[in-house]
């Protein structure tokens, strides 16, 4: 007797991850598209309902409509759980349903899961995704009671409650995604709150625990903080958040709000050091930034959160690779350590594949849009950062962009979640590696 296998079994879990996010965001376009989920009860279109979906489910935050003010609560919770679902992984998510459902959970899709969330092994990886799915429940309900005394006196009892689930779910998924515009004045993000200090602590500390990976959690859990007993992954991304929030911080205090009186100086400076990773909320008018200031927002965009994290970039671990890699060849040694373990040759050339990857296709697309619609070159380069490296920070220019543009902002979205390497993988068949090896030739660089 013959068994009928479903598509997945005939899927690699790149393929899986891959068709996952391309098909969660055509469903989110199909709902966004019909008359309920707009204020005004027609129809958003397709296409902004694409970019809107592409932008929820890839958790980047930029929007070609205000979200408050545009979308009615429907379309809201409609963005709202593309944003979860994309937060935690489509696999992570699919698996999650499996297990409430009672169904057995396969090897195929334990490998899916692995792959979803770069575990370093298959083993355990059920009892990790709970946690993971857990872990993220509690922290985003932790953060919405937190965030609700500070917002219910200001909207009252639902909207209150209603709008302290939203942005807790948004800040800890990494979105940028809010609720605070109005049709008089749209996309105002938290500039509202930029001097609180609820509103800000509660934020920062979701983006920041978001974004650090769901490793380094586990890691949090078994070993507490015996740092020495985590993995080498785990002590990288605690260490290169640390660094870059700490470089980030002392940049915009010294150099962007030097004008400003010492308290609210810290909280400008600390949010914008923060926000960049990837999260998308403001409290500073992105505008009003320096060039240099728009810069040193672009690079930490493009560096972006952890691996296996609600964050996306480039990724601290790559950075630091790299980083160590240089070092290496500078000090004239044959192996790359980090924190006294070698590196395996895979990883680094990994890293060196994903930044050349991100590089290229982020400058490449700002050329484009800056021919395509006549804009500086340093606003496109900060958009399609902000793009790839799912952050949503914008200078403004989105609503504005033609539907090319806007098209290659979807494509760099899409991108910047799944991840290069694994759509690349996914669209090469698994026997193309070839096993022949040619003639060894040294080629003068430098």
């Amino acid at each position: 007797m013959k068994h009928r296998r479903s598509i997945g079994n005939y899927l690699r879990p790149v393929q899986i991850i891959t068709m996952g996010f391309a098909g969660l965001i055509l469903v989110g376009a199909v709902l966004l598209c019909l008359p309920f989920a707009t204020v005004s009860g027609k129809s958003a279109g397709f296409f902004s309902a694409l970019f809107t979906s592409t932008s929820a489910s890839c958790v980047t935050g930029l929007i070609v409509h205000d979200t408050a003010s545009y979308w009615s609560f429907w379309g809201q919770l409609i963005i709202l759980l593309l944003i979860q679902i994309g937060g935690l992984g489509v696999v992570t998510m699919a698996v999650a349903i499996h297990m409430i459902s009672g169904k057995k959970i396969g090897l195929g899709q334990r490998s899916q899961m692995q792959q979803s969330i770069s575990a370093p092994q298959i083993q355990g990886i059920v009892k990790l995704a709970r946690f993971i799915i857990l872990s993220a429940l509690a922290i985003e309900g932790i953060g919405a009671a937190a965030l609700a005394p500070r917002l219910i006196p200001d909207y009252g009892i639902i909207k209150g409650i209603w709008f302290a689930i939203f942005h807790s779910v948004s800040a800890f998924c990494n979105a940028g995604f809010d609720l605070f515009g109005t049709v008089e004045s749209p996309y105002v993000s938290l500039v509202g709150y930029r001097y609180d200090p609820v509103v800000n602590t509660v934020i920062m500390a979701l983006i920041f625990i978001g974004g650090i990976g769901f490793l380094t959690w586990h890691d949090i859990r078994t070993h507490g903080f015996h740092i020495r007993r985590w993995r080498l992954q785990s002590k990288v991304s605690l260490l290169a958040a640390v660094v870059l929030l700490a470089g980030g911080f002392l940049y915009f205090f010294f150099a962007e709000f030097h004008t400003l009186p010492l308290g609210k100086r810290i909280w400008m400076a600390l949010f914008q050091s923060v926000t960049p990773r990837t999260a998308g909320f403001n409290t500073a008018d992105q505008d009003a930034l320096s060039d240099a200031g728009t810069l040193v927002t672009t690079i930490l965009m493009m560096i972006g959160g952890s691996t296996a994290s609600t964050a996306g970039g480039i990724k601290t671990t790559t950075v630091v690779v790299m980083v160590c890699a240089a070092f290496a060849v500078f000090g004239m040694k044959k192996d790359v350590t980090v924190m006294n373990r070698r590196i395996t040759e895979n990883s680094i050339r990994s890293a060196g594949a994903i930044v050349f990857l991100y590089l290229t296709l982020q400058l490449l697309t700002a050329i484009i849009i800056s021919l395509l619609e006549g804009l500086p070159i340093l606003t496109c380069m900060y958009e399609t950062a902000s793009a790839i490296g799912t952050v949503g920070l914008t200078l403004g220019i989105t609503p504005g962009l033609s539907p090319v543009s806007r098209l290659l902002l979807i494509l760099l979205m899409y991108v910047g979640r799944v991840g290069g390497l694994t759509l690349i993988f996914a669209m090469r068949s698994p026997n193309s590696s070839g096993s022949g090896r040619f003639l060894t030739e040294d080629i003068a660089v430098g």
